[in-house]
């Protein structure tokens, strides 16, 4: 047990198994969905558009940073779509590290009250694969979740 480990509620580690519902990506609060310049050249690709098109139709600046768009009327993600009766994320390949890195958010992991209110939404949490100490910090502290990211 490394010195910090010691001093954080999830050292025991924490389970999560994505359960694939998309609750994680729906509203009913509007939220950001932030994407790097990387990640907007890796979607436009694996959409077959160019990133200008891509910009127009599926982002939106907030300030300085990039947001993909949310339903106006549901807060979904715009990807975020029915398929096959179910609601799957249709860019799930390459969804931005924001999205990779769910539920290990700092404020999901403040403390054992935050990570309960995010099973409120997120059925995986506390189930599936157990995630020790170290891996959790490590998908916490990433900030591209890219193999191939400099």
């Amino acid at each position: 047990m490394c010195a910090n480990e010691k001093n954080h509620w999830y050292a025991g580690g924490l389970r999560f198994g994505c359960r694939r519902c998309g609750n994680c990506c729906s509203g009913p609060n509007e939220g950001y969905i932030w994407i790097t310049r990387p990640e907007v050249e890796r979607l436009a690709d694996y959409l077959k558009v160019t990133v200008g098109d891509l910009r127009t139709k599926y982002l939106k600046r907030v300030g300085l940073r990039t947001s993909i768009r949310e339903d106006a009327g549901s807060k979904d993600c715009i990807f975020l779509r029915e398929v096959e009766g179910q609601r799957r994320c249709i860019i799930y390949p390459v969804r931005p590290n924001q999205c990779r890195t769910w539920p290990f958010w700092p404020e999901n992991l403040k403390g054992p009250e935050a990570w309960n209110r995010a099973r409120v939404k997120c059925s995986g949490i506390n189930q599936g694969k157990s995630y020790k100490y170290e891996e959790i910090e490590a998908i916490r502290k990433q900030k591209n979740g890219w193999p191939d990211a400099k």
